[in-house]
């Protein structure tokens, strides 16, 4: 081991040392073990730029082993990263440091995406090859050419996410796409093998992977095997066999130095077995000059790409940042003309059709249930192995790794994705998309089957409780159109809503028009608003959501026939509304005492519209299996029922 080396690791090393044992908290192992990996990687083989963390053409390194985060903190820092000072090293996992307890993604810091629950960086790491596969075919290899690296731990491989993201990067063939597998065999229970006795190499052949295995604290063993994958026509996976907490005399090797501080004595063993004589947090210079000369290697490598870039600039600015205002509006008034009859899946496919027809860059896709969830156009053709030509990916029966690569698509340059399964399904992706919120992504999810309006398929498939445990993510914008023309406006938003992420809950069964006027507006932007009222004097006000304003409509109009009059708002983004200044909310929620909603599931999200007085109507048990109008009449939502027990209320109130 050269010289260089050891003082380059070292320097990793210490400060992930110092850093957690200053915090009293956090996971001083992985970076010992992994700082001879890093540091060939980035000295090496990355292609970075500090001045410019978000270049297109970087290299990305995803942490997928976030709990490791001090390694990634300590190499921003050292190669000169502006948004990672030694400060905020100081004070890792204190309030607001960017040095979190685990990554937690700020655009032009380095810091990629956000991990911590584990297997999520590798699935993200698959969305950012498959992104730099799509822009490489589009604009060329001169402009994009560059790598995925993800670093991950035994437990994300234990994570079911990495094999459904594995496969598929196995079945893409992604060669752009590295793994740095730590292979310490400790986790926090202990050995791994108290749960795991896995053949990696066998795992890995049956994806379609490469697999090289290197004893990862031996510099020529790390840097010929990255040396080999940069030619690599496979996704590969260099097995680094580990010691977790390397360098320390009596935890080296254990699961206690996996997710607490080694204590000043054992740090004190370390400094002395490594000769590392400097106080807490002190880099010499001579060691933090070769850091920040091995980060500003990249600027001259992209001044020269540069040159290329920027004589197609405007061509790719135009790609991604698509006008789609006129197509929402001339669909608006095609479809009001037609005021057919559809289910609300159809619907956005009507309006998918146009807006893929017009770009190409919103990457669509479904987990196996594309004629079903209607995201496929006919403008989209299917992204292949050795092809990234198309446009839209089959994800196959893979809803949680769809999510966690459309996070990667979104955050690898600007890409808009967006992935359809069923609505009950949203439980295999809710992990990822409380990331796309969390990191504040434009991610679309497209969720049909969104009642017990899916019918004989039952309970096993109709969601009940889904609406309202998506509705407490928050900065997650759960639209649930009522018709074809709330369908085009809630897509409208989506789109451009660039840092909330949106998910659109929409029917199988066909549902009538609501919306019988043109309005320049997008009404569904403010979240709620007045769709129908009986009488300019009201006495009871009717919310509804999706395929049940249709049926507040029938009910508004069936109260009116017994002189009871009212009004119904239709609610496609509970969301967007509570976000509406005092004056609008008092208009829509308080203009009378009696107040009642209808949603085909559970009713509590509803609560703070009709308050303690009003009724709910709704499920809060699970469906049946039965033609879909024979499970409303079960349970009650019916124009019948809703009328007579609306009528109990009045007389009551």
């Amino acid at each position: 081991m050269s010289t260089l080396h050891k003082n380059l690791s070292n320097a990793v090393r210490f400060l992930s040392i110092d850093a957690v044992e200053k915090a009293n908290s956090g996971h001083p192992g992985m970076p010992m073990g992994m700082a001879d990996v890093a540091t060939v990687l980035f000295k090496d083989f990355l292609k970075f730029n500090p001045e410019n963390p978000s270049w297109l053409n970087r290299d990305r390194f995803v942490l997928s082993a976030g709990h490791g985060s001090m390694l990634l903190y300590s190499l921003l820092y050292l190669t000169g990263y502006k948004s990672v000072s030694l400060n905020d090293i100081k004070n890792f996992r204190q309030l607001d440091s960017i040095c979190a307890g685990h990554p937690e993604y700020h655009k032009n810091s380095g810091i990629e995406t956000t991990t911590g629950p584990l297997g999520q960086g590798i699935s993200n790491a698959v969305g950012f090859a498959i992104a730099e596969e799509i822009l490489r075919n589009k604009f060329g290899k001169d402009i994009v050419n560059h790598k995925t690296y993800v670093l991950a731990g035994d437990g994300c491989l234990m994570e079911g996410i990495s094999h459904e993201a594995l496969s598929l990067a196995g079945h893409l063939k992604l060669k752009n796409l590295i793994m740095l597998f730590d292979n310490n065999s400790i986790s926090i229970d202990g050995p791994t093998n108290l749960t795991v006795s896995d053949n990696f190499k066998k795992r890995f052949d049956s994806y379609g992977w490469d697999f090289i295995e290197i004893n990862g604290h031996n510099e020529k063993q790390i840097f010929k095997a990255l040396k080999k994958v940069q030619s690599s026509k496979k996704p590969t996976v260099i097995s680094c066999i580990t010691k977790i907490g390397f360098g320390s005399p009596n935890k080296s090797g254990k699961a206690s130095a996996h997710g607490s501080p080694l204590g000043l004595d054992e740090v004190n063993l370390v400094r002395k077995k490594f000769k590392w004589n400097y106080d807490p947090f002190v880099i010499p210079n001579e060691i933090l000059k070769n850091w920040q000369l091995i980060g500003s290697k990249g600027k001259k490598i992209e001044e020269k790409w540069s040159k290329k870039y920027n004589k197609i600039k405007s061509k790719i600015d135009k790609e991604f940042n698509p006008d789609l205002k006129q197509i929402f509006s001339d669909q608006k008034n095609i479809m009001l003309k037609k005021a057919e009859s559809l289910a609300t899946r159809k619907s956005s496919e009507k309006i998918l059709n146009e807006i893929i027809k017009q770009n190409k860059l919103i990457i669509g896709g479904s987990a196996d249930l594309a004629g079903s969830n209607n995201t496929k156009t006919i403008y989209h053709k299917p992204i292949k192995k050795n092809n990234f030509k198309g446009n839209y990916i089959h994800y196959g029966v893979r809803e949680h790794a769809m999510a966690g690569i459309m996070n990667g698509l979104a955050l690898h340059s600007g890409i808009i994705p967006y992935g359809g399964t069923f609505l009950i399904f949203s439980d295999y992706c809710k992990p990822s998309i409380r990331l796309s919120a969390l990191m504040g992504l434009r991610v679309i999810y497209v969720m049909t089957h969104d009642s017990i309006g899916l019918g004989e398929d039952g309970p096993t498939h109709q969601p009940i409780e889904q609406l309202s445990g998506l509705r407490s993510i928050p900065n997650l914008n759960v639209f649930r159109p009522a018709d074809t023309i709330e369908t085009i406006e809630c897509w409208q938003l989506a789109i451009e809503s660039q840092k909330t992420p949106s998910l659109l809950a929409l029917t199988r069964q066909k549902v009538d028009p609501v919306r019988k006027e043109n309005s320049s507006d997008n009404k569904c932007a403010k979240g709620a608003y007045e769709i129908l009222r009986s009488s300019k004097d009201i006495n009871c006000t009717i919310f509804a959501s999706g395929s049940e304003v249709s049926l507040a409509v029938k009910v508004c109009h069936k109260l009116a026939t017994e002189n009871i009059y009212s009004k119904v708002v239709s609610v496609p983004c509970q969301e967007l509304f509570s976000k509406q200044n005092n004056e609008y909310k008092k208009e829509i929620l308080e203009e009378t005492k009696n107040k009642i909603s209808i949603e085909a599931g559970t009713t509590e999200c509803w609560n703070s519209y009709v308050g303690n007085d009003g009724i709910s109507f709704g499920l809060n048990d699970f469906g049946k299996s039965a033609p879909y109008m024979d499970i409303y009449k079960n349970f009650k939502l019916t124009e019948e029922d809703i009328v007579n027990a609306t009528k109990k209320m009045i007389n009551k109130n």
